[in-house]
């Protein structure tokens, strides 16, 4: 087992247990090379026509991630008037911002339109709403291509069973809506689902929603959405996702398009947590070593509040162990450990009967592949206070980019105390 760390000079010029120290875990810490380096492949991917990735805020909306993105010439998707704020805080212009609304009120509606962006619906109801607030707009549709696809069911955002997107059934009764209203359909987008490794579905999600996308006479852009996967076990020798091969089919499929639809159109695509996963790692304490039932429990402070994947979804994150400041190896005595944090929970399993270097109390755990639905998805449950996040810039030093909580934070919202 090749540690990830070590072949990426993950820390630069830092190793986990400075970091540690410095900053207190748990502790999310984050790399700019890797993370500029996997935005410029999604950048990049499409070179035959007019193209754009979108940053999904909904993985990471740490703004100095935001800034990141914006420098490196992508734009953003946004789920909410929150998301959206973020954004422009963090320099992005309107017409680089996609809102993709699910089920919301008139209010978020309305904090789209009076801002200029752009909105998908993804439901006739929704689309009906719309109209009623800004007649005469333009907006896009969410359209549900057939075929979804991911790592858990609860993850999959298309096909037969899932609350997202028109179906192609409805698509008449909402150009019906749309024309009511004076609605000009500028745009339309998919999302067939989470971490997908093989693209072959995507790819022919994609084929389905195009053949729906003809039937609109005004696009702008499409949107295919996203779901790229990474390579959670990395640490096993999982393959990556064929890139290269997923952009050349993408190349060719957009080229074809482009030249039927004879106007010119922009082609987008939201890449989710390729981008931000693999740039950060999650690093946490060992401050307790037990054994109930033959089962030998590693007690650290990563609980479900930190990191809740693995609780939520049965998540797999690899895990490197750390020692005054190196990295254990894998070739030297093992154990199996289940690796729990300090939630008043029985789910608070980070690991379960995982194979690990022999473990010992003040070790640093670092855990892999952190930075999309890490941090965002974080709480407060308990009332332990959320983690720091640090980044190591190209420079190898590391930089505060989060502070972690404080007790008085957590009394903020309350008036009068």
């Amino acid at each position: 087992m090749n540690s990830f760390t070590q072949s990426t000079s993950f820390f630069g010029g830092s190793n986990p247990e400075e970091l540690a120290r410095s900053f207190g875990t748990p502790l999310y810490v984050y790399n700019e090379a890797i993370l500029r380096d996997r935005m410029r492949h999604m950048q990049g991917l499409i070179r035959s026509v007019p193209f754009t990735a979108n940053y999904s805020i909904k993985t990471n909306s740490n703004l100095t991630l935001l800034r990141i993105a914006l420098e490196e010439g992508l734009s953003a998707d946004a789920m909410s008037p929150g998301e959206i704020e973020f954004l422009l805080r963090a320099g992005f212009p309107q017409e680089r911002i996609f809102y993709v609304a699910n089920n919301v009120s008139d209010e978020e509606l309305r904090f789209a339109i009076d801002r200029g962006i752009m909105t998908s619906l993804d439901s006739v109801s929704q689309l009906e709403r719309f109209g009623r607030l800004n007649p005469n707009g333009k907006c896009a549709l969410r359209l549900n291509p057939g075929v979804g696809a991911g790592h858990h069911e609860k993850v999959i955002t298309a096909g037969k069973k899932t609350k997202f997107a028109i179906a192609q059934e409805d698509i008449d009764h909402a150009k019906i809506v749309a024309n009511k209203y004076n609605l000009k359909i500028v745009g339309v987008n998919q999302h067939i689902g989470s971490l997908f490794m093989d693209a072959t579905p995507y790819l022919q999600a994609i084929e389905n929603f195009l053949q729906l996308a003809k039937g609109f006479e005004d696009l702008e852009f499409v949107d295919f959405g996203g779901g790229f996967g990474i390579p959670y076990r990395k640490l096993s020798g999982e393959k990556t996702l064929d890139i290269d091969a997923t952009s050349k089919a993408l190349d060719h499929i957009c080229e074809q398009f482009a030249k039927e639809y004879g106007k010119p159109i922009v082609f987008k695509i939201e890449p989710g947590r390729y981008i931000a996963a693999e740039s950060c790692v999650l690093i946490g304490r060992v401050h307790s070593l037990k054994q109930n039932a033959g089962v030998h429990y590693v007690g650290t402070d990563i609980g479900m509040n930190v990191l809740v994947r693995p609780s939520m979804y049965g998540s797999w994150h690899d895990i490197e162990v750390y020692r005054d400041g190196e990295v254990l190896s894998s070739d030297d005595q093992t154990a199996i450990y289940t690796v729990v944090g300090n939630i008043c929970e029985t789910g608070d399993i980070l690991a379960k009967d995982r194979t690990l270097p022999i473990v010992r109390e003040n070790d640093l755990l670092v855990v892999l592949d952190a930075g999309a639905y890490g941090y965002c998805m974080s709480s407060n449950y308990n009332n332990r206070l959320k983690a720091a996040e640090v980044m190591i810039g190209t420079d190898g030093l590391p930089q505060l980019i989060r502070r972690r909580q404080t007790l008085e934070d957590l009394f903020r919202e309350f008036p009068g105390f």
